[in-house]
């Protein structure tokens, strides 16, 4: 009850509410795709790398917002480009990435003048302090990202099930790969505000892991995915405001709390419904 009468009181806390709002729907959409093809780790690696362009764009006091969304792309790209080019050493190549991203961030976050900025805020994230106008950045991404999955829905449903079958069928897999860690890059970016770069992995595949345990379809799972996103967000956002807990820890602790539940209950139910 505290939590709602000071949401109605504080803009702070309404642009929070809505910035989870819209980091739920990226995260729905795109989230799906990264657990139906098991690309978490590659999403991993995008994510991380992001702190390099968010440190430069602070040392030359830019947009940290736009930083991060040139240095998703660029990393998406790069990350695309060496997991078809070079099979046998990806996890290591793409581990160096995740690597030399993070440290060429701190490095210049360290090096700016006048060094006040807090690095907890970007590895962990603040919900609180999403500012009105990136707000507006986030509904903007969102709508990409919706374009691009109705636009091109089944030819991602087929490079996401399966490559060789969409290869024969035509389809430009090579390109629709790319697209799919391009827009996988920009939900990064979404969400990188409210739970942080160290956290993004998890709201982006609990919410969808949790969905498929009850629906198969990818449409189903998309939907759900953003429903369990927002309540995610929404009651993390609730629970952490009286006793002050760190926002972004306590979403997350909420979503791996009802993944964990929600696997207990229907590994209970087959259980007892196939005993042994």
């Amino acid at each position: 009850m505290e939590f709602f009468l000071a949401l109605q009181q504080h803009e702070f806390l309404q642009n929070a509410l809505l910035g989870g709002l819209l980091a739920s729907i990226g995260c729905g959409l795109m989230g799906t795709y990264v657990v139906v093809k098991r690309i978490s780790y590659l999403a991993g690696g995008i994510a991380h790398t992001v702190l390099g362009g968010m440190g430069i764009a602070y040392y030359f006091q830019q947009s940290t917002f736009i930083g991060a969304l040139l240095a998703a792309l660029l990393a998406a790209l790069l990350i695309g480009w060496v997991k078809l080019t070079w099979r046998q050493n990806e996890d290591t190549l793409i581990g160096a990435l995740w690597a030399i991203g993070m440290a060429t961030g701190i490095v210049f976050i360290s090096q700016t003048p006048g060094y006040n900025v807090d690095l907890m805020s970007y590895l962990f994230g603040n919900i609180l302090m999403v500012p009105r106008q990136e707000l507006y950045w986030m509904l903007a991404l969102d709508a990409v990202i919706a374009l691009v999955v109705l636009l091109f829905y089944k030819q991602l449903q087929a490079v996401t099930f399966d490559e060789e079958f969409a290869r024969l069928r035509g389809v430009p897999v090579t390109g629709i790969y790319l697209l799919l860690l391009c827009m996988v890059a920009l939900t990064v970016v979404l969400l990188i505000q409210v739970v942080g770069l160290i956290l993004v992995i998890a709201l982006l595949t609990l919410p969808a892991a949790i969905a498929m345990q009850y629906v198969g379809r990818l449409h189903q799972i998309m939907w759900l995915s953003i429903g369990l996103g927002i309540f995610f967000t929404s009651g993390g956002l609730g629970l952490a405001y009286a006793p002050d807990l760190p926002a972004g820890a306590t979403i997350i602790l909420l979503a791996g709390a009802v993944y964990v539940l929600s696997t207990l209950l229907l590994t209970l139910k087959r259980w007892l419904a196939f005993p042994q």
